[in-house]
């Protein structure tokens, strides 16, 4: 059985370094996608990667900046995080993981000797246009949540795992996001309750407004394990 060992020669950012950068990335890719469309189109109109690429723009400004991957397999991520790089296999079948991606994976950074010695640390949905707690949407929340879950606080080198997401409404929508927000996040926790070794937090900017045109706010739903 080959064991993980754990090299960190860079420092990782605090997660709350990294939820802002989150945030401010999806903003400008809010602000930047207005700018393009002469203020006539909201981000849900745009491509889904518009998001992604953004977000991981803004991470590679922090300090420290870890790697960045966009639409990292699942197996790819547990063979770079589970503390037996063998296990993968077993752990998506017990789990009940079926093979996909995450949006962003972030990893620890240093010089590697092979291609095969990352370590995962964070993973990140992004959402794009998330007005309500669809069925895909709580989807991926149990998917991230099978992919912290765990027996021992060293099974796994993921510190926590994120669902960032962008919502807009025009003007005419009957339930505005004030509303809506809660009961997105309630949705949420419904599916982290049933994982008793995590724990989740909802993290947003303020609600912005758009005269004659309607409201846009930017999220990041964090789970993350209890210990």
């Amino acid at each position: 059985m080959k064991k993980l060992k754990k090299i960190t020669m860079i420092k990782f950012p605090a997660q709350e370094v990294v939820i802002k950068a989150l945030l401010n990335g999806m903003m400008k890719a809010v602000n930047n996608f207005l700018v393009w469309t002469n203020n006539r189109l909201f981000l849900s109109h745009g491509p889904h990667k518009i998001i992604s690429i953004h977000v991981a723009q803004e991470i590679a400004t922090i300090d420290n900046a870890p790697e960045i991957f966009i639409d990292a397999t699942i197996a790819d991520i547990l063979r770079c995080s589970l503390n037996d790089r063998e296990a993968y296999k077993e752990y998506m079948h017990e789990k009940q993981l079926s093979q996909g991606s995450f949006d962003i994976t972030l990893d620890d950074r240093f010089e590697h000797k092979n291609n095969n010695d990352s370590i995962s640390r964070v993973i990140v949905t992004v959402k794009n246009g998330v007005r309500n707690a669809k069925q895909e949407h709580l989807n991926e929340i149990e998917k991230i949540c099978k992919m912290l879950d765990r027996k021992n606080s060293d099974d796994s080198t993921l510190d926590y795992g994120v669902f960032a997401f962008y919502s807009d409404l025009s003007n005419n929508a009957r339930k505005k996001l004030h509303k809506r927000l809660p009961e997105i996040e309630k949705k949420f926790d419904e599916v982290v309750k049933n994982f008793s070794s995590l724990k989740s937090k909802f993290i947003h900017n303020e609600i912005q407004s758009i005269a004659d045109s309607g409201e846009w706010v930017v999220g990041c739903y964090v789970i993350e394990p209890v210990n």
